[in-house]
């Protein structure tokens, strides 16, 4: 009988055991990037098409680099690039090899903060995209 009080303690004390390892044990995928900041705007900006890229609306008006194309929002925040439904979001991450091509072609002087991936753009990227064409310097 005291036999089988101790295995049933060792059970037990087993099970505390393993549900305090499982407890400390965490699972965290961090696909993409983190969120950007919301966007707040009392109304929808105003767009202006993008001189050269007919598909591509922005909004010169905010402080932020948002773009319209294709029924889609494109936000771009601290080096990653976003995609909603609405100037509000929700957001979800884009990689950049997977922004449309639209997107891409925007030319720097459109952007308040120029965006990582056209930095290539000092070594032979996309057209428009030169060192030096910054807003409001052509």
């Amino acid at each position: 009988m005291r036999a089988r009080f101790v295995v049933a303690l060792l059970v037990v004390a087993a099970g505390l055991v393993a549900a305090e390892v499982a407890a400390d044990v965490a699972v965290n995928v961090n696909v993409g990037a983190p969120p950007p900041p919301a966007i707040v705007l009392p109304a929808p900006p105003a767009l202006v098409v993008v001189p050269g890229v007919p598909t591509v609306q922005y909004a010169p008006a905010t402080q932020v680099d948002l773009f319209f194309h294709q029924k889609r929002w494109y936000y771009s925040h601290g080096g990653y690039w976003y995609v909603g439904p609405s100037y509000k979001g929700p957001w979800t991450f884009v990689a950049v090899p997977r922004l449309p091509p639209g997107i891409v072609a925007v030319p720097v002087k459109y952007y308040k903060v120029p965006p990582g991936h056209l930095k290539h753009a000092e070594k032979g990227g996309p057209p428009g995209h030169a060192k030096g064409k910054g807003k409001g310097k052509d």
